[in-house]
């Protein structure tokens, strides 16, 4: 099947049952990760940005948990890296990246763009755009992967994913098609991550940058501007990335994120949590040293005193420590005050993490660690070496994708609309349309605070 035919006659329901249901809950992930990072200072300042830089024309978006009407190019900005500034959301092994933290916030826009222009688009609709960008993301980082395999940024391929979402929505011929995919390749922002994960930053996995890309593109091809060949897709040297589209889903092969830090970090904070479980003597005041053995891209994180919020949620030692300080991390444990706070900071302080050779050689296949955890009265225990929590062999329950939604989403949204988010998530596949669902994504918060308009000042 090719691509084009792919995103022009798919519909939902002939994915497989289990993608269908994980597709549902990747989407409620990513928006209890939005509704985490919503009051955060780097989504409030794109917020702002894309107020004040993207007002809204022809066709206006919401901003997601917040109301305001803005150009899609705007929302998707801002969307793109509010997500991304509440490092919880699902990845990918063969891509090294995300879909998500691009692909939902850049369809959301573009969809309730539509529905402002009077078209009425179906919960099935909506979902079946999704899967789409999702797997056409995932395949094009591997793809990316394949032929370009430096580290790079989600955005640098998730862009795509977002042009074969909206190319649906939008109904694209396949020449515009094909143009778009060009455009979002060519404009897709290739950053090198590990500057990022040595200097952590806002600018984090470049999703905001995709989800712009993705759009821009569609807006482009659809104006008439034509595009070079995308290489991932029109390559034939690439084409083993695309022949069984349809027939077998990356979808299934994400992995999730039970808490809102690196990936790197996730399997030492799950053998902790297994410590501690099995010993709950494990308790900050309790310790004298942790000797973290890990990879060597995960040690590479390190962050003992991190900055800000960026430090703490790429690094290792940082959460591991409100970990054991507080009993959980999720978003009040990285941002804000938490960031100073002495009794994470002193637990930080007495870990240790170093490489371990038998590990790094595992990696990028597997990503593992292992802990030592000495107490001030002597005793010492040993975690066997752990692989993290939410991989397809390590898979979150129901239970446990709910209590992380709730976690992330309660530091904004109250219990109500989490409840009544959820169930429209659920009731999306029988939905006529997606009004129940974008009325609590983009109702306007009286509540939430704003930034003051920065005037733009040119030098002459």
């Amino acid at each position: 099947m090719s691509l084009y035919s792919f995103v022009r006659d798919f519909n939902f329901d002939q994915a497989p049952r289990p993608t269908r249901e994980l597709l549902q809950t990747c989407l409620l992930d990513i928006l209890g990760v939005a509704a985490g990072a919503r009051d955060n200072q780097t989504s409030r300042i794109l917020r702002q940005y894309a107020v004040e830089h993207y007002p809204p024309g022809a066709l206006a978006s919401r901003l997601l948990f917040d109301g305001r009407p803005v150009h899609p190019l705007g929302a998707a900005w801002a969307g793109g890296f509010s997500v991304d500034s509440l490092d919880a959301h699902e990845g990918h092994f063969t891509s090294k990246g995300h879909a998500g933290a691009t692909v939902v916030p850049a369809v959301l826009a573009l969809a309730d763009a539509c529905r402002r222009q009077g078209r009425d688009i179906s919960g099935e609709e909506l979902l079946g755009a999704l899967c789409i960008g999702y797997e056409t993301a995932l395949r094009a980082g591997a793809a990316l992967m394949a032929s370009a395999p430096e580290y790079h940024a989600s955005g640098a391929f998730s862009g795509l994913g977002v042009v074969c979402a909206g190319a649906r929505l939008l109904g694209l011929d396949e020449q515009r098609f094909r143009h778009a995919l060009g455009i979002a390749e060519y404009f897709g922002p290739r950053c090198p991550m590990m500057r990022l994960v040595d200097h952590p930053s806002m600018l984090r996995d470049a999703h905001g940058a995709g989800a712009h890309a993705g759009l821009n593109a569609l807006l482009l091809a659809r104006a008439g501007v034509s595009g070079a060949p995308a290489e991932t897709v029109e390559t034939s040297a690439l084409a083993a990335h695309w022949h069984d589209l349809g027939q077998r889903w990356e979808i299934d092969a994400q992995y999730f994120k039970p808490w809102p830090v690196c990936r790197w970090a996730q399997p030492a904070l799950t053998a902790m949590t297994a410590l501690q479980a099995a010993h709950p003597q494990i308790v900050g005041e309790a310790v004298e040293h942790i000797r973290v053995e890990t990879f060597h891209e995960s040690m590479r994180l390190q962050g003992h005193t991190p900055a800000n919020a960026d430090e703490a949620q790429y690094a290792l030692a940082f959460p591991l420590a409100a970990l054991v300080a507080r009993g959980q991390v999720g978003p009040l444990e990285v941002t804000g005050a938490a960031i100073q706070a002495a009794d994470i900071l002193a637990v930080s302080r007495r870990i240790e993490i170093v490489e371990a050779a038998d590990l790094s050689a595992r990696f990028p296949n597997e990503i593992l660690s292992r802990l030592t955890v000495t107490l001030k009265d002597g005793q010492r225990f040993a975690s066997p070496v752990t692989a993290a929590k939410g991989d397809p062999a390590t898979a979150m329950s129901a239970l446990e994708f709910s209590a992380k939604f709730h976690l992330l989403a309660g530091v904004s949204l109250n219990q109500a609309r989490r409840q009544a988010l959820e169930r429209a998530v659920a009731e999306l596949p029988a939905s006529a349309d997606c009004s129940t669902l974008f009325e609590l994504l983009f109702q306007i918060d009286a509540s939430q605070p704003m930034l003051a308009a920065h005037s733009l000042e040119i030098a002459p």
